[in-house]
Formats: structure tokens, C-alpha cells, sequence
């Protein structure tokens, strides 16, 4: 798969300038088909889903090799915009995380999501660096989310993760980010904090008791992702039909949402 056209890493960077992308996580082609169809601008990847579906646990874990086909069968699949969820890189080694995004970016990606997990500030920042200048070599403005674990992690006390959260986002920024991902974040006046002083598109991740998309937006979020929730929904559905078959052999209950067998393979069926 070819890198993807300069006109849609602009559109992606333009999806982030205004209003609030909703942006669906799939884990292989099939479920990033299903999604584009039904409207998604864009399409990202859950690192845990994409994980599971390769058979491997979430956490750094799985090998590059398996990323990189799993990113080249997701864009053979759609138009929209493509951005990866490289979780920290798969490496403590910038080059080598730089050398990854490379080829993701050859694989048909216009982003990528960097965490700093339980890793420093000073690593995550390295591995940008890294990831920029391999972008550039290649004439490409990749787009790169930078992740900080404050919130989702419970780092520092409560009344600090906000100033803590801005002074990684300041590092993040001189670094090269273009996106401020904080999962974990709730409350309505920290996100609102955050995304007016970190001088960058702040993403959220939706979770229970979080505000209304349209809330969100004016708080000043420019992106909202759905996350693993998704794809640990839909194996759940496999475990309970799983579950309801072992039991009594009985068939399968009809699809939900139109999502038969032949609208399947149509959507999967072209040029």
C-alpha cells in the first residue's frame, strides 16, 4: 500500500482545526470497513483490539511484523483518513520507533498515537523527535497524537493532574506533537483547562459519565475516541452467543443493524 495522499493527511490535520472528530478505534479491516460505511471520517486503530485479533495481549506486546500487515489491510479497505495507535512505539529506542512509524506510513497511515505509558516524559519526547524526523524524510506531516497516562494512571494527587497533564503537553509540543491525547479525563473544567491552555487539539476517550459529544466540544475537545470499548463490546457479544449456542446448539439470533452476511461481503467487495 502506497503512502497515503498528501490531500488526505490534510484533511485529517482539518479535522482537528474545528468542531469535535468522532473517532471510531477498529481492529482489523472488517470491523474499519463497517465503520467508514456508516459514516466515520476517520478511521483509527485500538491498540488492544488490533492486539487481540492477532492474538496477542495489549501492552507493547505485539510484533511489529503483525502491526504493520494489520495497518496495510485496514487502508487497502478504506478512504478516510487512517491514524495508528502505536502504543509506546514497541521500543525504549527512538530510532527504532521512528523506523516503525516510517512503516506505518508506508503502509497507508497519516497519523499515529505515542503514549508515555509508565515510560518518562524525556523518553515519549525522544521518540516524537525520532518519529518526525523519519516522517520527514519521507516529505510527509504525520500527524502525531502524544498520550499522557496522568488521568488514566491516577499520577500525582487529584487537585495536580491538570497542571501536571500542561507541563507534559508543553514538553510534548516543543517535541513535535500535533495532538494532546489525555485518557482517563472527566471532569467538564479540567478538560476545559486542559484544552485551552495546552496549545494543542486535546483528544478525550469516551467513558461512562463523561459529557454529551456536543458539551465536549465546547469545552474546547477537538476529538473524541471510542477506544477499546468497541471491540471489548463486540467480544462480549461473541462470548454471550457463544455461550447461548454451547448451551442448547440453537441458532445464531438475527444480526443487529443490518449487518448480514451478503452487506458484509458487499462492503468488503470493491475496487
Amino acid at each position: 500500500m502506497p503512502i497515503a495522499p498528501p490531500s488526505s493527511i490534510r484533511e485529517f490535520r482539518q479535522l482537528h482545526q474545528s468542531g469535535l472528530l468522532l473517532l471510531v478505534n477498529a481492529w482489523d479491516a472488517g470491523s474499519a470497513r463497517v465503520m467508514e460505511s456508516l459514516g466515520a471520517k476517520a478511521i483509527a486503530t485500538t491498540s488492544a483490539g488490533l492486539a487481540w485479533s492477532q492474538g496477542y495481549p495489549d501492552g507493547d506486546l505485539l510484533p511489529v511484523s503483525r502491526l504493520l500487515d494489520a495497518v496495510a489491510s485496514i487502508a487497502r479497505v478504506v478512504k478516510v483518513p487512517l491514524t495508528v495507535d502505536m502504543e509506546g512505539g514497541y521500543s525504549n529506542e527512538p530510532h527504532a520507533v521512528g523506523e516503525l512509524a516510517a512503516g506505518v506510513l508506508d503502509a497507508g497511515a497519516v497519523g499515529i498515537n505515542l503514549e508515555d505509558g509508565t515510560g518518562t516524559v524525556d523518553l515519549l519526547c525522544a521518540k516524537i523527535e525520532a518519529v518526525k524526523l523519519a516522517a520527514a524524510r519521507k516529505s510527509v506531516d504525520l500527524f502525531v497524537n502524544a498520550r499522557t497516562d496522568v488521568f488514566l494512571r491516577g499520577i500525582g494527587p487529584a487537585e495536580r493532574r491538570v497542571e501536571e497533564t500542561l507541563a507534559r503537553a508543553r514538553r510534548l509540543r516543543d517535541a513535535g506533537a500535533d495532538g494532546l491525547f489525555v485518557p482517563g479525563v472527566k471532569a467538564p473544567a479540567d478538560i476545559k483547562a486542559i484544552a485551552s491552555e495546552a496549545g494543542l487539539p486535546l483528544n478525550v476517550m469516551a467513558m461512562v459519565g463523561m459529557s454529551h459529544a456536543s458539551e465536549l466540544e465546547a469545552l474546547g475537545a477537538r476529538r473524541l475516541s471510542s477506544g477499546a470499548n468497541i471491540a471489548t463490546a463486540t467480544l462480549g457479544r461473541v462470548a454471550a452467543l457463544t455461550t447461548e449456542f454451547l448451551r442448547n446448539g440453537g441458532a445464531v439470533s438475527p444480526p443487529e443493524a443490518g449487518i448480514t452476511y451478503p452487506a458484509i461481503n458487499a462492503l468488503l467487495t470493491r475496487p
